[in-house]
């Protein structure tokens, strides 16, 4: 009797796991094919950005950036929390904080032309006017750090050789700049010594790969640090300014710290993971030294207590990572980051010493709800090679087997640059309307071990493009896909990639979004910008050389010159102020594909430059992206007018 009734027990109790189970499949069943709210591309640009974080020196307030007017303003925040309060009220160009001055209220800010990239660093005065530090027309400038003694900052400028960029020291008194390093043999400039003895200088040798050196400023001698051809990196010189900091990748596929001491010229390992070290800088007073590590496209923060060696505690988030922190001078103070692929990243404050923590922002736009925003998932599948392809994938909530939903494959930029699990406005619009988005890391791609970086070298257009392809078939083999409506996606470098899907892959895509992609490769590396200049050579070799043999290949990888092979919809936007990609790049593609009488519809913004940052234009874009998705995508049949005439951003 007491075994039956164990045994009725024990049914019972699996009877009951059972059920609950079973609930439990269903209402997550329930969860992942609910209907979200459904939101205007208003809605979703009013999400806010933010950027920066510079403390005034007695850390009661901040100086960021952020673009809730419109455009990217300056504001001031305070430490305890409350209200941003507008510094500046530009309505046209965009304006990027840099810092508050060392002892007083001064600021200093960067501003270039309407997207240009021409950056001048300006002041904003204690009277409140401002005044331009760098006026030179046609020469950019990037501010480079403050000196030691609070006296003078430094800064980078192309103004004598619009080709290289040379360092300068700018005093407090009448801000009149010093050249202190002339750069005449290309290379970049890196970290300058406290002591401002030591200036480290790169060469680039490939797109991966740099030489990397010590200049003695006084006596300008200057030391090879790495022995072999790698990707080093100049990352910061030690509090007690003996030793030189910096990342390498020999013997690894990945980047590490490692540390160079001056005085004997030896280097150690400091530092390695599993992925690349980004980057490592010590706090002012070397009390910590931060280091960003690329864990699988989202970035891993480790603050470590140069004393006792062991990474200190971070504020921890239930769904979101830090993804950027800074300190206050006395280092008693971290201001930081969080945010996620669902949720745009908020600035915090954080007391080291008191543990205290307060949310200064809420730049989610509060008619938005946070359930119906997607987080992505990292998925990883087989190209036809067999070599294993990462991609960042966001499901519609809507989505499921009973409910198919078109989709896009998302190309980044570069061509070596990497899809992260970031927020992006624009995918969460286009996932809120029911298209799933597929961001692939082909190969070629950052962040994924130099073997991988290196795969598509001088041979763009093939097998990068054949990883977006199987992307599209992993799409399409997805039960929530319909697998006969799959675009294609991308700005600049994935620009290009939309454009070769649709010229040497014609039947593999229902529709390309060309956001001011590359169509000309010879034109466009004859014309990069000339600051690009110690980086060409470097660029050539992984791409070609356009005034070589090299321009055979380039052109029959370049998709203007095949434009006859386009028979999809295709819509083009561009910037008129793009230093990068021409405009012409867009204009004679949408030319060429008019031609064969496929839909074609071109947005241009005269105020924008490689990238759409005013809010009234992104708006404008990408609800005429989304338009275009669903008169070609989305419906069987495409019926809109065709239109190659540009949309004109207002200026």
């Amino acid at each position: 009797m007491k075994k039956l009734f164990a045994c009725f027990a024990i049914s019972l109790i699996w009877s009951c796991t059972e059920k609950k189970e079973v609930q439990k499949e269903v209402e997550k069943e329930i969860e992942i094919t609910k209907i979200p709210d459904k939101y205007t591309i208003k809605q979703m640009m009013d999400n806010e950005a933010i950027s920066g974080g510079s403390f005034y020196h007695d850390n009661s307030k901040l100086l960021v950036s952020s673009n809730r007017s419109g455009i990217y303003n300056m504001y001031t925040v305070p430490a305890k929390g409350g209200e941003l309060t507008p510094i500046t009220q530009s309505d046209s160009a965009s304006v990027f904080a840099i810092s508050y001055f060392p002892r007083d209220e001064r600021m200093l800010f960067s501003m270039d032309g309407n997207g240009d990239e021409i950056y001048h660093i300006y002041i904003r005065n204690l009277n409140g006017s401002h005044t331009d530090l760098t006026p030179a027309k046609g020469a950019r400038a990037s501010f480079h750090g403050w000196a030691e003694d609070n006296q003078s900052f430094f800064f980078t400028s192309n103004k004598r050789d619009s080709k290289y960029m040379d360092l300068y020291q700018m005093d407090f008194l009448d801000y009149s700049p010093k050249l202190i390093f002339k750069n005449e043999e290309g290379y970049d400039i890196g970290n300058l010594s406290k002591d401002e003895k030591y200036l480290t200088l790169s060469k680039s040798l490939n797109t991966n790969d740099s030489d990397l050196y010590l200049l003695d400023l006084a006596t300008e001698k200057k030391i090879k640090i790495n022995k072999t051809q790698r990707a080093n990196s100049s990352q910061d010189f030690s509090p007690s300014g003996d030793e030189l900091y910096y990342t390498t990748d020999e013997g690894s596929e990945f980047s590490y710290l490692m540390k160079y001491n001056i005085a004997s010229g030896a280097s150690d390992t400091v530092l390695t993971r599993d992925w690349d070290i980004l980057g490592s800088y010590f706090t002012e007073n070397g009390t910590y030294l931060v280091t960003y590590i690329n864990e699988d496209a989202k970035n891993t923060i480790e603050v470590m207590n140069v004393a006792t060696m062991e990474n200190i505690d971070l504020p921890s988030f239930k769904s979101m990572a830090i993804t950027n922190v800074d300190f206050s001078k006395d280092e008693k103070w971290m201001r930081f980051y969080a945010g996620g692929s669902h949720t745009p990243s908020n600035l915090y404050v954080y007391n080291l010493e008191t543990k205290e923590q307060k949310q200064l922002t809420d730049v989610l736009n509060p008619e938005i709800k946070t359930e119906d925003l997607v987080t992505a998932e990292v998925v990883r599948y087989k190209s036809f090679d067999g070599v294993e392809i990462p991609a960042i994938y966001y499901k519609p909530h809507q989505a499921s087997a009973d409910a198919k939903v078109p989709a896009l494959v998302w190309v980044h930029g570069g061509p070596g640059g990497q899809s992260r699990q970031n927020f992006s406005s624009f995918i969460q619009y286009l996932t809120n309307h029911g298209y799933a988005v597929l961001a692939v890391n082909n190969r070629g791609s950052s962040g994924y071990g130099k073997t991988f970086f290196q795969m598509d070298d001088l041979n763009h257009g093939d097998k990068d493009l054949k990883d977006c392809v199987e992307g599209k078939n992993w799409l399409a083999a997805q039960p929530e896909i319909d697998a006969e409506k799959i675009g294609i996606i991308g700005g600049s470098y994935g620009g290009y990639m939309t454009m070769a899907a649709l010229t040497y892959t014609p039947e593999e895509f229902a529709v390309g979004v060309n956001l001011f992609g590359v169509t000309n490769w010879i034109r466009t590396l004859k014309s990069i910008p000339p600051w690009w200049e110690s980086f060409k050579d470097a660029l050539y070799l992984e791409l070609g050389d356009p005034y070589s043999a090299d321009s055979v290949r380039l052109k029959e990888i370049s998709p203007l010159f095949h434009t006859d092979k386009v028979t999809k919809p295709l819509i083009v936007l561009q910037g008129s102020q793009d230093p990068r990609v021409l405009q012409v790049e867009s204009d004679e593609i949408v030319a060429g594909v008019k031609k064969n009488g496929v839909p074609v519809e071109y947005v241009l913004f005269e105020d924008e430059g490689h990238g759409f940052v005013k809010k009234e234009n992104q708006i404008e874009a990408y609800s005429r992206v989304l338009q275009f998705l669903d008169e070609y995508l989305k419906k069987d049949k495409g019926t809109a007018i065709e239109d190659d005439t540009p949309i004109k951003g207002k200026p």
